[in-house]
């Protein structure tokens, strides 16, 4: 009788009184913790007044620091600009009060319900509270 090659699907069983010994598997390490993100100063008072809620959450978003609500993006700070999504006529309105521009991520397509703001305009506060209002309302 012709014994048949080890292969990858089949293992050769071991000889009869020999030991086999198994290396211990190595411990997983747990996942390194991410840093916390680091809030641009200009918008801390703006993390600060969501401070409070449990519905808000502060991470990294579009390369960016923000403000989330239910997972949706609400405020964040874009290359030292305050941007915030709100209604389209609103955003409309604040663009032709010459307060903000239709927001550009970066790739030509500007976004007509997110406002930037440069930092001396507007307050942002209210502007965030505004636009965490919507955006929970429409998540």
């Amino acid at each position: 009788m012709k014994k048949k090659p080890a292969t990858a699907k089949t293992k050769a069983a071991p000889k009869a009184g020999t030991k086999t010994r198994t290396k211990p598997k190595a411990k997983a390490k747990p996942p390194a913790a991410a840093p916390p993100p680091t809030l641009d100063p200009a918008f801390a008072a703006v993390a600060d007044a969501f401070a409070g809620d449990r519905d808000v959450t502060v991470g990294k978003m579009m390369a960016s620091i923000g403000l989330k609500v239910r997972g949706k993006i609400f405020a964040m700070m874009v290359k030292g600009r305050f941007v915030a999504k709100l209604p389209r006529d609103r955003v409309d309105a604040l663009v032709a009060a010459g307060d903000g521009d239709y927001f550009d991520p970066g790739h030509g397509r500007l976004m007509k319900e997110w406002i930037a703001m440069a930092p001396s305009t507007a307050p942002w506060v209210a502007l965030a509270r505004e636009a965490h209002r919507y955006v929970k309302t429409t998540a």
